[in-house]
């Protein structure tokens, strides 16, 4: 179970201290097991998203926030339609489990660094290729004798076969000696350079009924099976001017004005010269898996690289 969060919500009690700037009187202070599920419900915005990242019931978490509110006597979360927010006074804790979280992290990453060397070989299609890098650089820079060999390829590693250590997919693995983890369900919308819009849709909102007028940016016929692909021609996408199995391509093409595309969100809403459209219905999201060899939890390089993987696709995967 993640975090080690106990799921009969037996917590430490501790004296009060007022350092965390609450106005009630008899507040206690909050234990880390109180503090990390903020933490948690700070990133995932909601309490079933939370849950699952520490590894017990949306309801158990909703009944651990009340009971800090109470001992605190504050308002911590507000709970709106859109999901769950901390409140502005709750942000001191917030940092305080994050800094808690980074110190935790560091004496533990200083038992295991004389372990992790050696190369690791990570496979994944271009379109996770901009977001993995830093992390990647990240990891070497905490861990020098550590090594990555990046495969960027259209088709899918065989992991069972030594092709790869590590695997990011967007399909499970059917191999059973292949551990599939889900990461999240990355959203995606319609994008359009701004010069497309600024000549062709004005008002950034594209429609059903005109979106077969329009030039569309695509995936190769090869990959016509694909949901996302599928959704575009049921949404009236038909007069496709540029298509490929390479995502950076198509994020290319699209930016040049090509026509519209459909991409992640995260990555297209960092691409300066886009414009997220707004249309009548939510398209596909994509699920991503991280993979591996049952193995390979064993061997000191992949697990650390696998579980920093995890970790930062859970915090942006949204």
């Amino acid at each position: 179970m993640l975090w080690g969060l106990d799921p009969e919500e037996k917590g430490h009690r501790k004296q009060a201290n007022p350092g965390y700037g609450f106005a009630s009187m008899h507040t206690k202070e909050p234990s880390w097991d109180d503090l990390r599920i903020l933490l948690a419900v700070h990133r995932d915005r909601s309490f079933l998203a939370a849950g699952k990242t520490l590894g017990v019931a949306a309801s158990t978490v909703a009944r651990r926030v009340e009971a800090i509110e109470r001992s605190l006597g504050r308002a911590l979360v507000h709970r709106g339609n859109d999901g769950t927010r901390i409140e502005p006074d709750a942000l001191r804790l917030v940092a305080l489990a994050e800094e808690l979280e980074l110190g935790l992290a560091s004496l533990v990453r200083d038992g295991r660094d004389a372990e992790v060397s050696g190369i690791v070989r990570v496979s994944l299609s271009e379109g996770f290729v901009r977001p993995l890098v830093p992390l990647l650089a990240r990891l070497h820079a905490k861990h020098p004798a550590l090594g990555i060999e990046l495969i960027s390829e259209a088709r899918v590693a065989n992991l069972a076969r030594g092709e790869a250590d590590i695997g990011i997919r967007i399909v499970r693995s059917a191999s059973a000696a292949i551990v599939s983890k889900l990461l999240g369900r990355a959203k995606t919308g319609l994008f359009a350079s701004r010069e497309y819009v600024e000549r062709r849709l004005p008002s950034a909102k594209l429609s059903r009924d005109v979106a077969s007028l329009h030039d569309w940016v695509g995936l190769d016929v090869s990959l016509a099976r694909l949901p996302q692909e599928q959704w575009l021609r049921q949404y009236g996408a038909s007069r496709f001017t540029f298509r490929s199995n390479s995502a950076i391509a198509i994020e290319h093409a699209v930016l040049a004005g090509m026509g519209i595309g459909l991409l992640g969100t995260v990555q297209a809403t960092a691409l300066p010269g886009l414009v997220h459209l707004d249309i009548e219905q939510t398209p596909p999201q994509v699920e991503v898996f991280l993979a591996f060899h049952r193995d390979a939890k064993t061997t000191p390089r992949i697990r650390v690289v696998a579980q920093e993987i995890e970790s930062e696709a859970r915090r942006q995967i949204r």
